[in-house]
């Protein structure tokens, strides 16, 4: 009888081995190469970020499936998927690797010389407001960083997508999950082009938005609008405002309102160089609206990159709201 045969249990995920097989090494960059395919499933992807070829990772992925003699992706010409055995494999070695990969990090680079690839998923509010304009003043300071910026205006899982942090509004996050403020709290201002009032009047008082085009703005795609709310006489104050025109992103709203398309309400530090211009201006000056803060969130660890902590602390101080 072949002592090399595999014994194996029909409900078991994973296959049984005998002593010998189960002796056979399964090397620390096998089990890399799965974690980098299974994380962005993505062969080519998954090769470049590993600083090899596809080639080689397909061989590599083959010889740890043929180990463990269990198929790990289920793989078309368009597509990549993990299968049970795969996801139960990904599931236990993840953590395990991440926290390796964060050790060496805070080892090899330190606090002192930071560097490589930072990914960081933000909507384009936060990067116009807190990021862009710091960015090269960052690269000047850690010229070994590489930034990789993805806007997105949903909430997305930064973990789960592979990116080292997140920006948003709020600081409503995950237990697992460290928020840090960016910048003071958000106002909204009333905002519009002076040749939206060719042959209107201006609003004197909120009520008279009423008998404006508002340019009207969601969450994101398909969720609620953004409330018009005013601070007046130390009392909130709502206004159900009408327009033609509804946007998901703020960056569309501005647009619009500087064509002369209507009346907006977004954030004054987003519109800093449209009121600087005129091409935009305020009006009910004496009314505004306070919102949230943005924070920066990330995965709890022991041991944070060197790369995201230099980026923390430098757009924290960057953006740290004046005194007095």
């Amino acid at each position: 009888m072949n002592k090399n045969r595999i014994i194996s249990e029909p409900s078991s995920t994973f296959p049984v081995l005998d002593d010998a097989l189960a002796l056979a090494p399964i090397h620390l960059p096998g089990l890399m190469a799965f974690e980098a395919v299974a994380r962005l499933l993505n062969f080519a992807r998954a090769a470049a970020e590993l600083g090899v070829t596809p080639t080689a990772m397909s061989r590599t992925i083959k010889i740890l499936e043929g180990q463990l003699n269990v198929r790990l992706f289920n793989r078309t010409t368009r597509s990549v998927g993990l299968t049970e055995a795969g996801t139960a494999l990904n599931a236990s070695i993840a953590p395990a690797l991440a926290s390796i990969r964060g050790a060496i990090a805070q080892v090899s680079h330190g606090a002192d010389r930071p560097s490589g690839l930072l990914r960081i998923n933000l909507s384009y509010v936060a990067y116009r407001i807190l990021v862009e304009p710091h960015v090269d003043a960052f690269f000047t300071t850690f010229p070994t960083i590489n930034l990789e910026i993805s806007l997105d205006n949903q909430l997305s899982d930064i973990v789960s997508a592979g990116f080292d942090a997140g920006i948003r509004l709020g600081r409503k996050v995950q237990n697992d999950m460290v928020a840090v403020q960016l910048g003071g709290m958000q106002q909204r201002v009333v905002l519009a082009a002076p040749g939206y009032f060719r042959d209107r009047s201006r609003p004197e008082r909120i009520e008279d938005l009423l008998r404006h085009d508002c340019i009207r703005q969601r969450y994101s795609f398909g969720g609620r609008l953004f409330d018009w709310k005013f601070q007046v006489a130390g009392q909130m104050v709502q206004i159900d405002v009408q327009g033609r025109l509804i946007f998901d992103d703020m960056h569309s709203v501005v647009d619009a309102a500087v064509r002369g398309a209507g009346i907006a309400f977004v954030y004054a530090d987003f519109t800093r160089q449209e009121l600087a211009a005129g091409s935009l201006v305020r009006i009910l000056a004496q009314d505004s609206a306070t919102d949230n803060a943005f924070h920066i969130y990330y995965p709890h660890r022991s041991h944070m990159p060197g790369k995201l902590r230099a980026f923390v602390d430098f757009m924290r101080d960057a953006n740290r709201p004046a005194t007095g």
